[in-house]
């Protein structure tokens, strides 16, 4: 696929209004790609931040992945380098315990297409249990055994937490992230941005 290809696919998902009627807002998908991109961010869906600015990760959280990453917000929003698609591409609402989960009708529609549209993706970056169990549907069923394990599929693939900085807990009880994890997360990303 060329980028011809690719952008009426674009122009189709910024367009979609699947969920108008479930939303707790007018839909707004959000996503960024190429098909140049050699790194995919597949996260859950926008929050509440992101759906306002319609820009992927423009919020705390995005601040903690691009320190993992070790990368700043100019080569973060190069969208020739990478790629940012969540399971959903739309803000689903909040819950009793933070945003809902991202739409069910949204990957299906739209997953296949895009993924097979960029073919030069080295490394995926699979944030959350939502996007674990698309993309790693043979993974530990918890989102700590599965990052635990993300060897497994490296380097292609790498589970993450989510950056949320609600995650404080998760990452103080799991200090091997940091120690293990984000310095290989890091070494990946230079090595394939640098190839460009």
């Amino acid at each position: 696929m060329d980028a011809a290809t690719l952008a009426p696919l674009l122009h189709r998902i910024r367009a979609c209004e699947r969920c108008r009627s479930v939303l707790p807002h007018a839909p707004r998908p959000v996503l960024q790609a190429s098909v140049s991109a050699r790194i995919l961010i597949a996260g859950q869906a926008p929050g509440r931040r992101v759906h306002a600015s319609g820009l992927p990760f423009d919020d705390p959280s995005g601040e903690r992945l691009r320190a993992w990453m070790g990368i700043g917000r100019d080569r973060f929003y190069d969208a020739a380098r990478i790629a940012i698609a969540p399971m959903a591409f739309c803000y689903p609402g909040t819950g009793k315990s933070g945003d809902l989960p991202p739409r069910p009708e949204c990957a299906p529609a739209w997953r296949q297409p895009l993924l097979s549209a960029m073919p030069q993706i080295g490394l995926t970056l699979v944030i959350g249990r939502y996007a674990q169990a698309w993309h790693l549907p043979e993974a530990p069923a918890t989102v700590t055994e599965c990052v635990r394990a993300w060897r497994q599929g490296w380097p292609q693939q790498l589970p993450l937490p989510h950056p949320s900085p609600r995650n404080q807990r998760w990452l103080r009880r799991n200090p091997w992230f940091e120690a293990e994890v984000l310095p290989a997360l890091r070494s990946r990303v230079a090595e394939l941005l640098d190839c460009l």
